[in-house]
Parts: C-alpha cells; structure tokens; sequence
C-alpha cells in the first residue's frame, strides 16, 4: 500500500477536516488526473483522429493510450473498448441500439436492484416492442442469487441487464453463473460494472461477459468520461449509436459506410482531455493494486459496521455486503435530518434513494444514508462516522418525535 495516500489527493489540502464517504457516488480525482486535464489544455487543446499536424498527432495518441490502458485493465481487445460519457450514456446507447434485435415476444431480464440506468431503458424498449420485463426475485435480504435467476430464464429470454455490485445495498451479483446460463438459451447479458470497477478485478474474458459498462469518476478518474466494453462479434453488428464527424468512412447521397471499431460508436468530438487523463487513475490503480485496496476499503467496512451494530436505534441494511458501503437509517429520524448534522461534523455522505428506487420499494423506505469507503479512507475516518451518528441520535433525542 503506498504511505501517505491523502498526498495523491489534492482534496485533502482545502479539506483536511472533511470525512468523505460518498465514494459510491464519486471519487475524489488523483492529482496525476488533475495534472493531465490541465497538460492537455495549457498545452495542446487541439482535436482528434482529424489533424495531421504535430499537436493533433500527440492529442491522437494520448487518447489512444488509454484505449490500451482500459483494454489491459479488463482483458480485451483495444477495438472492443468505447468511450461513452460514463455508465449512464453506455447501458442508454446499447440499449437503443440493441432494440433493432427485440421483437415482440421477447423476453428481458433485470432486476429491483438496478440502478435506474440499467433499469428505465428496458422498461421503455419493452412496451415499445411489446417484449415482456421479468424481475429476478430477490432473495428476503435483497440479493440475486442463480436459483432465483433461473426462475425467470426462458428459452424467450432475449436479453439480461443486471448490476455487477448494487449501488444501493453493495450485494455482489454472481454475474459469471448468471452469463453461463444465459448463453445457454442464446440471450446476450449486459452488465453494469460502474460500482465495480474501482473495487475489483474485472476480466471480461473470464467472465464472458457481451457487454460491461463502468465510469472513471467512480476509479478516482475524470467525470464525463466512461467505458462501454462489447465483444467483437457483437459490436460489428450493432447500428451506430449515433451519426456525424468520424463515425463515417465513406457517405454518399443515399447510403454511407460506417468506420472499423471501435470508431463507428464514437460520433463527434469526444471528451478528450478527460479521456486522456483517465489513465492516469488506471495507472494508479495498477500501481497500488487493486486487491489491497480492496482489502483496505473491506477492513474499513468491517471496522465501522462492528462499531455501528453498538448505536441503539440504528437499522443497517446490508450487514453482509462485499462492496465497502453501509446503508443505513436511524429509526425515527429521516435520513437527511441525518446527513444535515452529519454534514455540520464534516462528515459526507449520500442520503436518499441512490438512484434505484425499486431497492427504496424493496426495503419499504423512501431513503436511507449510505456511507462508502476509498482508499483514502482512514480508521480516524470510521471513528469519526459513528461519533458523528450518535451525536445525531443524542440531538434529535432532544425533541419530542
């Protein structure tokens, strides 16, 4: 583990009172990142895969590299990494895209876990195409388990849209059985990583996965920039999720002819100093490992669930999660009563549905607090999380609810 870990953070030195545990949301962005987004812009701000000039030549091949960055961080082949803006616009592109393939009949698989993302374009493409939703039952915990999801597999399932890690409860899916046994009735399976990526090893190959999606701002990286990963196969079949400058090899009046991968996915100027500086955080990631911080983040978890199972009047709602967040209430008091008094201790974090409300049904709670733990994450950091909880339960203990 590299010492001193707040140095790499340039958050820290304005903020160095600030417990940030909001991490599930966004990181906190590297100072190599930092660094890069303002190289490029002081000093080339020039566009890419057009000019033939010096500068426009380097830009091209800064941004490629983090092509080869990504493609070496989740095994795969650099043509089958697109840039999007983030998870978000990857899992909406894919799926407009892919519903040339629906037709009516045809079944769709998701979940109640889904972040909204993952969710909302399945919903939309199956009553246009008059395809039928299944929903995965969750298990009384909230998790998805392979019994549960063979339950709704049929030889007419078409599609599974699922999360890798929920980014409101932190269950883990197991996604790899779950992709098995979708190809086993020929159904193509779509995986949203963004709460994944930052906190494991993701081999795409291993997993077989046809389609994962993760975003940079979660990897201590640049917001607006993110990654869609398709296999190959599947990619040189799907229509372009948009047209315009450098998507196109050759137009004519009546037809045109669309570039080789990955380039006929990546219409328009693209988000090039973002783009570029997130390899920076991949670099970073690389170097400390993501196994330890995986472990780190996990001890920290671990640490302050123990110490918050002592608070009286605390619910916690995922005791056994894998990924380093607590979800959380204080019995009586709304969450973001909670997250303001937190917030006067300087402690962040995130109070309300996170994004997935059909978790918010689940668990009959219009919104809980979620802490997440980063690398940069301390134990003074825990410490602080519970004292500044049980200064909240003692204040609101105040007033008569």
């Amino acid at each position: 583990m590299i010492s001193n870990i707040k140095d790499y953070f340039p958050f820290f030195k304005q903020n160095n009172q600030i417990t940030y545990l909001d991490s599930a949301s966004t990181s906190l962005k590297l100072a190599s990142v930092i660094n890069s987004l303002t190289n490029y812009y002081e000093n080339n701000g020039t566009n890419i895969h057009r000019g033939v000039y010096r500068l426009a030549h380097e830009a091209t091949e800064s941004f490629e590299e983090t092509r080869k960055y990504v493609a070496d961080f989740i095994n795969c082949d650099v043509e089958e990494v697109i840039f999007t803006k983030g998870t978000t616009d990857s899992l909406n592109k894919l799926a407009n895209s892919y519903s040339k393939f629906i037709n009516e009949g045809d079944e769709i698989i998701t979940s109640e876990l889904e972040h909204h993302s993952s969710l909302l374009p399945w919903q939309v493409i199956s009553e246009a195409k008059k395809a039928k939703l299944n929903y995965v039952p969750l298990t009384s915990e909230g998790r998805i388990t392979v019994d549960n999801f063979k339950k709704v597999l049929t030889s007419k399932t078409k599609v599974v849209a699922l999360t890798f890690v929920s980014n409101a409860l932190g269950f883990e899916t197991p996604i790899a059985e779950i992709i098995k046994l979708a190809h086993e009735v020929g159904a193509i399976v779509i995986v949203d990583a963004a709460q994944a990526s930052s906190h494991q090893k993701i081999d795409v190959r291993k997993l077989d996965a046809d389609f994962l999606a993760f975003s940079s701002h979660k990897m201590y990286g640049p917001n607006g920039t993110g990654v869609l990963y398709g296999k190959k196969a599947l990619l040189e079949e799907l229509p372009p999720f948009e047209f315009g400058g450098e998507m196109a090899h050759i137009v004519n009046k009546l037809d045109y002819i669309p570039k080789d991968l990955p380039y006929k996915f990546e219409a328009g100027t693209p988000v090039i100093a973002e783009t570029i500086a997130f390899k920076e955080a991949i670099k970073f990631i690389n170097e400390v490992g993501i196994e330890n911080i995986k472990k780190h983040e996990t001890d920290l978890k671990k640490y302050a669930l123990e110490k918050m199972k002592e608070i009286k009047g605390i619910t916690i709602y995922n005791l056994t999660a894998e990924s380093p967040m607590i979800t959380f209430n204080v019995d009586g008091i709304h969450p973001h009563d909670v997250a303001s008094v937190l917030d006067q201790k300087n402690v962040c974090v995130r109070a309300g549905h996170h994004c997935a409300q059909l978790v918010a049904q689940f668990l009959k709670e219009p919104s809980t607090l979620r802490a997440s733990f980063a690398i940069y994450n301390t134990y003074e950091d825990c410490d602080l999380l519970v004292e500044s909880i049980k200064a909240a339960v003692e204040f609101f203990e105040g007033f008569d609810m």
